[in-house]
């Protein structure tokens, strides 16, 4: 790996040079007319691209309930009781996002509030391909399912020899409405617009490639989505009383899920900086997707040798990591200092794929620096809020001079006489 040992100003440009992102205005067209096509053709869009990118011929989309039901009954048993304890672990954690409403009756003559009320249809995005992710379908639809949402709908690829059993499982244990095979952004654009067998959802959740994401990125507006999800990545602060093969394989844990993922650690020592990244080539070599791995090692990721634990936390506040792992003697007493990252592990014991699966935690989380300004999907995303209001006669009075003279401000004359209208005689 590349180790950097450069100035705090130095290394926040760095930084900057690696996360900047570029639009592929390629893709952004393919996309456009997969969407189009999509909207206006319906089923018949969805039979020719789920041909012509995933080789399957399909008349009907919807995975048989049976089918669902045969394939978590087949489940090995150490599958199932993992699935088991990531759902006790999700449902636990997200229970405590649960939003409450309220209402302000405090002044006399006024009534305003907060109803918090779950959205109607959700699609899952389930990516299919190079792996099956049955831990993505327990993140996604659980908190969907605290939240209230009635309905819950999921596509994923098509698969030639049918969808892996492992997340039909999932979809089954976490409660999912109905399955479809489509993937793709054709996938996305049919819960944006609906088709005759699919039905058009409020929002749509779930990682995906980068026609997924830019698809999510252009339907947004007539749905709702969670986010812009870009590669994986992970962020490491450490020092020497860190386990340069713990923290090799983190680093790797990350790298392997696409030749774009950033793996990056800050240490404040030049021996534990090199012990790494000669660690993360001997792991690279032994791993089954190191075609995928060592891309993103060479091409993305880096090791920044830093003078103090303040420069160590302002580097890596400026990276935003998706992931980010203290591994510092007591850890938590170092959470005041973090101010960007999209999930926390603390401590050599909480290595980044206790997230992934069982910690409780959600995985499905923000990417490319938008952690400064981004949250983890959680509860709070399956809800909207709608506000109410109530005033007396002699309420509006008080204030109807106010809004009148705000109105006219504004040159909103029909504004100031919606008030006036009722004190008229």
């Amino acid at each position: 790996m590349k180790i950097y040992k450069e100035s705090l100003n130095a290394m926040l440009g760095i930084v900057r040079q690696y996360t900047q992102q570029t639009t592929d205005m390629e893709i952004e067209r393919r996309v456009y007319d997969i969407i189009e096509n999509v909207r206006t053709n319906g089923d018949a869009a969805l039979r020719e691209y789920s041909e012509q990118f995933d080789g399957v011929k399909l008349d009907d989309f919807k995975v048989d309930q049976s089918i669902i039901d045969e394939a978590w009954d087949n489940l090995p048993e150490d599958l199932k009781h993992a699935l088991l304890v990531a759902k006790k672990n999700i449902t636990e954690f997200h229970s405590r996002e649960i939003e409450q409403g309220f209402v302000d009756m405090d002044t006399p003559g006024i009534t305003r509030g907060q109803k918090v009320t779950p959205l109607a249809r959700v699609g899952l995005y389930v990516p299919g391909g190079t792996a099956a992710y049955p831990s993505t379908i327990m993140m996604t639809a659980l908190p969907a399912k605290i939240a209230g949402v009635k309905e819950i709908i999921m596509v994923t690829p098509p698969q030639k020899d049918g969808i892996n059993p492992a997340v039909l499982g999932a979809a089954k244990l976490a409660g999912v409405d109905a399955v479809y095979q489509v993937g793709g952004a054709q996938g996305v654009a049919a819960l944006a617009y609906g088709t005759e067998q699919i039905p058009k959802v409020d929002k749509i959740v779930g990682p995906g490639n980068i026609y997924v994401a830019t698809a999510k990125r252009q339907v947004f507006g007539q749905v709702d989505i969670d986010m812009i999800a870009g590669p994986s990545e992970i962020g490491i602060i450490a020092d020497d009383s860190a386990n340069p093969v713990h923290l090799a394989a983190d680093l790797l844990s990350q790298a392997e899920h696409d030749p774009r993922a950033r793996a990056i650690m800050v240490t404040n020592s030049e021996k534990l900086a090199q012990l790494v990244s000669d660690e993360v080539e001997r792991q690279l070599s032994q791993l089954p997707r190191e075609s995928i791995a060592r891309p993103a090692i060479e091409n993305n990721s880096y090791i920044a040798v830093m003078d103090s634990v303040e420069d160590m936390f302002t580097v890596m506040n400026e990276v935003a990591p998706e992931h980010l792992e203290i591994q510092l003697p007591d850890p938590m007493e170092y959470m005041s200092m973090v101010e960007n990252a999209g999930s926390v592990f603390l401590g050599r014991y909480a290595s980044e794929p206790l997230g992934d699966y069982v910690g409780g935690t959600n995985h499905v989380l923000p990417t490319s620096g938008t952690a400064k300004f981004s949250s983890p999907l959680g509860v709070y995303d399956f809800v909207k809020r709608i506000s109410f209001t109530q005033f007396s006669r002699e309420r509006l009075q008080e204030v109807a001079k106010d809004i009148t003279t705000l109105a006219r401000t504004e040159g909103l004359e029909a504004h100031a006489r919606a008030i006036e209208v009722r004190f008229e005689d």
